[in-house]
């Protein structure tokens, strides 16, 4: 099955030069996939299939329940561990998806901490293979995934800080940055307020596009809102 599988790259066919070679490697071999994984594909491609989905929590059990007379217990646990360690998977868990129950709809969210976890191990695969530094893209998708929380900035830190310092430096450096990011938020709301315009009015007065200074203030009124409730706040 062409969706589920996840194959090694051939080596290309030297054609430049005809002469045999000394010696003739062994081609790679393609990489097994499981046929529980193969029979999770037939019997729920909206989950296994070409796109993956997060899965909702406990859902291994969901699956014994649901085909009792396919599935060994042993072996779903080997085939979902699999399943949930491949980078498709951890991708979609890092993109900030919902949960998904058997019948592909949306149950849950995703834990902030899960998200986070999962764009850290996507990162060190891809760096893994990478010559680029990319901890700039890194960088931006923590800042994404904070902001998506709902969490304040220190709740956060708090709840996905791991002992690797060049990680922490990363999220740190993220944090700073929508910190300085919502500093100019409330800067311009201030400068707005005081100007006494209306948003037409200041945004021309300053050259500035109307929908941009439209979005930014609604949004430090909506940080604003949210400061005034329990736990709220990203910034």
């Amino acid at each position: 099955m062409q969706a589920m599988q996840d194959t090694s790259e051939e080596s290309m066919t030297e054609v430049a030069n005809p002469q045999p070679t000394a010696k003739q490697h062994a081609p790679r071999q393609t990489r097994q996939v499981s046929p529980v994984l193969e029979k999770l594909f037939e019997l729920h491609p909206h989950l296994f299939g070409a796109k993956f989905l997060p899965l909702k929590l406990g859902i291994f059990h969901d699956l014994l329940a649901r085909h009792p007379d396919v599935f060994k217990k042993d072996e779903l646990k080997l085939a979902m561990g699999q399943h949930a360690r491949s980078t498709r998977y951890l991708e979609c868990v890092a993109a900030g998806l919902a949960r998904h129950d058997l019948d592909g709809v949306a149950v849950e969210p995703v834990a902030p901490e899960h998200v986070h976890h999962a764009i850290l191990e996507v990162f060190r695969r891809r760096q893994a293979r990478s010559k680029d530094d990319l901890r700039p893209r890194l960088r931006g998708l923590l800042k994404q995934a904070i902001e998506n929380s709902g969490l304040a900035l220190d709740d956060y830190a708090a709840l996905v800080r791991v002992q690797d310092e060049g990680t922490n430096a990363v999220l740190d450096d993220a944090m700073a940055e929508l910190k300085a990011e919502a500093a100019k938020r409330e800067a311009l709301m201030v400068t707005f307020t005081a100007s006494g315009k209306t948003e037409a009015e200041f945004a021309d007065m300053y050259g500035m596009d109307l929908k941009l200074v439209t979005r930014v203030l609604a949004r430090v009124r909506a940080e604003l809102a949210l400061k005034t409730q329990p736990h709220g706040g990203t910034s």
